[in-house]
């Protein structure tokens, strides 16, 4: 849907290709001065990510994190748990659950959002929406797929986990907004 406060408006869009999670399409726009453009774009479903935190015997907050092979860039990622809104029906706040358990084997006694964000808003209309998960019950791992078959999962001091961010040794940007907007949410 185009948004007529912005000045453009798509006209149209061709469908390239069709994959098993995101298709690709050439978008047509107008300028509101009547100059048209093509823009490829990448349509994909939405996204939860959610970051788990609860205390640790000492009192301080500590985070779960996952460590799954991203085939894109060939290479082990520490993430926060996160997947595809590919359940019909599912409500957001669900699959940010069904994750957590998925792939790190928790359930969060309290869920709240933290941000949606666009992480490539120059080429797709991917959003991903992060929750935070608070208080975690051990509910038991039911991983899907490869990737997840083979995960890591830790829990560790939040503030451990922010220190691998400055460092660049967390890249990923979900994790990095989801745990950055952690703190902050935390320390309220």
């Amino acid at each position: 849907m185009t948004d007529a406060s912005t000045g453009f408006r798509r006209t149209g869009e061709r469908e390239i290709h069709q994959g098993y999670i995101v298709r690709f399409v050439e978008a047509e726009f107008e300028a509101e001065d009547g100059t048209t453009f093509t823009r490829d774009v990448v349509r994909t479903p939405m996204a939860v990510a959610i970051v788990p935190v609860d205390r640790g015997p000492d009192g301080d907050w500590e985070v779960v994190l996952v460590r799954q092979f991203r085939a894109p860039i060939d290479a082990l990622l520490w993430e926060i748990p996160a997947g595809m809104c590919d359940v019909v029906g599912e409500a957001s706040s669900e699959t940010a659950q069904r994750e957590l358990a998925e792939e790190a084997g928790y359930r969060a006694q309290h869920l709240e959002v933290l941000t949606p964000f666009h992480p490539a808003a120059g080429f797709t209309d991917h959003r991903t929406t992060i929750f935070l998960g608070v208080g975690l019950d051990e509910v038991g791992r039911s991983a899907d797929g490869i990737e997840e078959q083979h995960m890591e999962i830790r829990r560790l001091p939040l503030a451990t986990a922010l220190d691998w961010v400055t460092a660049g040794e967390i890249t990923d940007a979900k994790t990095i907004i989801g745990l950055l907007l952690a703190e902050r949410r935390l320390d309220r």
